[in-house]
């Protein structure tokens, strides 16, 4: 990693941790936490508006030039969007749903997009105290609260996969029925295929550490949602790609839902010939 990237990522976790001390006052008050609904109907708490303020600024701050692009912030037009080299895409928030139930399975994701490709990303658990971050080409590691981080690598798949277990991520809340279908297949192929169920960006991270091997998601995402893990993941080795084996991009549309899309940690495995992704589901392409 050059000297100039070492000095962004440093940087961009000390934002990310900001945002996490932000949340935690919040999560940690007694009673419960107040939401409000969007107009997608998602949830909004005070925690998200006061992580989106502090990663806003402080990215302004840092890079003046460069746009963001934040879940809780105004959406540009796709006529300035296209105009874009690169730009900041984050989610202050992410796994809103799981911060309002106290289960401890939410992130703060930050991502740098380059030509449609996440560059650089950050994925900070603020009650795990535990932070993903990742340079496409450079490398990515694991941070466990100020310890130095750690390397990070994706595992890669036995030869012999018959006599071989799958560890696979997935969410607790969607895809269920899409996901059992998968699941049936891999089970076909493998000796064994353990499933672990935990929320937001932590599943992606899960990959890029060795901790799993394979996510599914045929449910709707947005691209703030994605970005900042996909980073981490690519530069462990890993790679998110589109139920027809394209890499997963982004800001190439009007608008920012992700199709589905599977994450994996060892992208020279036969995945599409194991899966039986020999053509495309009507459901991949964005709604």
């Amino acid at each position: 990693m050059t000297p100039d990237q070492s000095k962004l990522l440093d940087a961009v976790v000390r934002i990310a941790k900001l945002a996490g001390e932000e949340i935690l006052e919040v999560y940690r008050r007694d009673g419960r936490i107040v939401a409000q609904s969007k107009s997608d109907d998602s949830p909004l708490t005070e925690a998200d508006t006061r992580a989106n303020n502090v990663i806003v600024r402080e990215l302004q701050s840092l890079a003046p030039a460069i746009p963001v692009l934040s879940e809780e912030s105004a959406v540009l037009s796709w006529d300035v969007r296209s105009q874009w080299p690169e730009y900041w895409l984050i989610d202050p928030l992410d796994g809103t749903k799981e911060f309002i139930n106290r289960n401890d399975e939410f992130t703060v994701n930050i991502a740098l997009v380059r030509g449609g490709e996440p560059v650089l990303g950050v994925v900070h658990a603020p009650v795990l105290a535990r932070t993903w971050s990742g340079v496409r080409g450079a490398g990515a590691w694991r941070q466990e609260g100020a310890d130095v981080p750690q390397e990070i690598r994706c595992t890669k798949m036995p030869a012999e996969i018959e006599a071989a277990t799958v560890v696979v991520v997935a969410s607790r809340r969607h895809g269920a029925e899409a996901l059992q279908g998968i699941l049936d297949t891999l089970k076909t192929k493998f000796k064994d295929v353990e499933l672990v169920n935990m929320g937001s960006s932590l599943k992606i991270c899960i990959i890029a550490e060795g901790g799993a091997d394979f996510y599914p998601r045929l449910a709707p995402t947005s691209e703030w949602d994605t970005a900042a893990a996909q980073a981490v993941l690519c530069a462990a080795g890993g790679m998110i790609y589109q139920l027809d084996f394209t890499p997963l991009c982004y800001n190439s549309k009007e608008d920012l839902l992700n199709p589905s899309f599977i994450a994996v940690g060892d992208m020279e495995f036969g995945w599409r010939d194991t899966l039986g992704l020999t053509r495309v589901p009507a459901d991949s392409a964005p709604q």
